[in-house]
């Protein structure tokens, strides 16, 4: 056979060879044709809904969906406002402004995860922060829009590891909120001013923190001081433990008016009393406290308090608890449970078991008032008293025109004949915090009248009043 002959053969071989893998490829490539379909998304635009400058927001996503039957090739993922943006975006794991060549397989799905951290404006204003991602499929762009509410605030800082304090005395301006990293503090024979319609957030383990200086919060009907956590976001409205709370130690005569204490630790803690006070540590009036993951208020080691038109329900542990003694005057208040707790929403004891030193506390209640009062729940005992009784110790309560719940009632001379036992007020909707009711309610004009001429709304007092913080018209 001629070279030429063979050459030819050896050509024909390779054309054939070239044919039947053209044909494996064409066939293989009809196996795997792309989508030309469009992305879905769960959401056509991500709000974030208030972030304050400085402080980053939490991490929020959305999905993006294949809807078809075959793989789609996602071309391009990108952050419009680019390295300059607010925001950051990560991509089923990968960080980064510009995401290139994804495969979503068919009818799969992919997270994309989202921050912002916006810089300060310098304006007591509110304002809007706006920019998108762009998603770019068989040369065609769709767009999520992102969103986010920002607002500047005062910023306190104290880190007590790296001796870093934040020292407050005189008049906080309510321009704008004031956040709380780790503590803003009061010291010593200072005193602090918060006027109505001041917002305080308080971050992750934040306190406000008085030690033997004097807090004064001067809200006003419908212009309240409202405590609450810096997360703003729909998710944590009604997450309770956020931060710690106030904190009174050892303060000078301190008074709170109108104010909202929500979704803390505990709304007021009050440890033991200054030596030279001879008045009450805390004054406390026409303030609501719910959603604590422990106390309303606490009162430890001899603190005084005297409340007024006082709404506490809700909390993980109690609405009051008093621990080692102390001293209360409650008049016109609700105490109430209704939350997920198992404890009374009242829980009274004189004495504290110290194990470090296994030693047992036992403190005066010199005077422990309930006046005009609720405390009630769902539970069948909505108040607990646990009492050590000895020589020189003193114990003086006085309940009086009150509404109790409890399982065991009692007759001696803690309790006054107009004690009304586990008759229901008939809340509206306690599980809204509804407490209005009805004039068929066991609070219907079976007060005694006192100085407490009006409700926590502003609602004058009947004669005879109702029964707790609200007034029926």
């Amino acid at each position: 056979m001629c070279v030429v002959e063979q050459m030819r053969i050896l050509v024909g071989f390779l054309v054939s060879c070239c044919l039947l893998l053209w044909g494996t490829l064409s066939s293989c490539n009809k196996n795997v044709l792309l989508s030309k379909t469009n992305l879905t998304f769960s959401t056509d635009t991500l709000v974030f809904d208030t972030v304050f400058t400085t402080v980053g927001s939490t991490t929020q996503s959305f999905k993006i969906y294949n809807p078809d039957q075959r793989s789609l090739q996602i071309e391009e993922i990108e952050l419009m406002g680019g390295a300059n943006s607010v925001y950051r975006i990560n991509v089923d794991g990968s960080a980064g402004d510009l995401h290139k060549d994804l495969l979503l397989e068919a009818k799969d799905s992919l997270f994309i995860f989202v921050e912002v951290t916006l810089q300060v404006n310098n304006s007591t204003n509110p304002l809007i922060i706006e920019d998108s991602i762009r998603f770019r499929t068989n040369g065609k762009d769709q767009y999520v829009k992102l969103a986010a509410w920002g607002q500047d605030a005062y910023f306190h800082y104290s880190n007590f590891q790296s001796q870093i304090f934040d020292f407050n005395e005189g008049v906080w301006p309510n321009d704008k909120p004031h956040v709380i990293y780790g503590a803003a503090i009061v010291d010593s024979a200072k005193t602090l001013t918060i006027p109505a319609g001041t917002k305080v957030h308080l971050h992750k383990n934040s306190l406000l923190y008085v030690y033997k200086g004097s807090l004064q919060i001067e809200g006003q009907l419908s212009n309240e001081v409202v405590f609450q956590g810096d997360r703003l976001e729909q998710d944590y409205q009604d997450v309770s433990g956020q931060y710690y709370g106030i904190y009174l130690h050892q303060a000078l005569p301190s008074s709170i008016d109108y104010a909202i204490l929500k979704n803390g630790t505990s709304g007021v803690h009050l440890y033991s009393e200054d030596p030279n006070n001879t008045s009450y540590t805390l004054d406390i009036q026409n303030t609501q406290i719910y959603n604590q993951a422990r106390y309303g208020i606490f009162i430890f080691a001899g603190a005084k308090v005297k409340a007024e038109n006082c709404l506490i329900t809700q909390n993980g542990t109690h609405a009051l608890l008093v621990l080692q003694g102390g001293d209360f005057n409650f008049n016109h208040c609700d105490l109430l449970g209704y939350g997920a707790s198992t404890n009374p929403a009242v829980g009274i004891s004189n004495y504290y078991n110290d194990y470090a030193q296994d030693q047992t506390l036992v403190s005066n209640i010199e005077e422990g008032v309930f006046k005009n009062c609720v405390i009630y729940g769902n539970l069948d005992t909505e108040i607990a008293m646990d009492t050590i009784q000895m020589a020189g110790v003193v114990l003086n309560f006085d309940f009086d025109y009150c509404v109790l719940k409890s399982e065991n009632t009692y007759t001696d001379s803690f309790y006054g004949a107009n004690v009304y036992w586990n008759l229901a007020p008939l809340f509206t909707n306690p599980s809204e915090r509804d407490f209005t009711f009805g004039s068929n309610s066991s609070l219907s004009n079976k007060g005694i009248n006192s100085m407490v001429f009006t409700d926590i709304n502003g609602q004058a007092r009947n004669n005879p009043p109702d029964i707790g913080a609200l007034e029926l018209p």
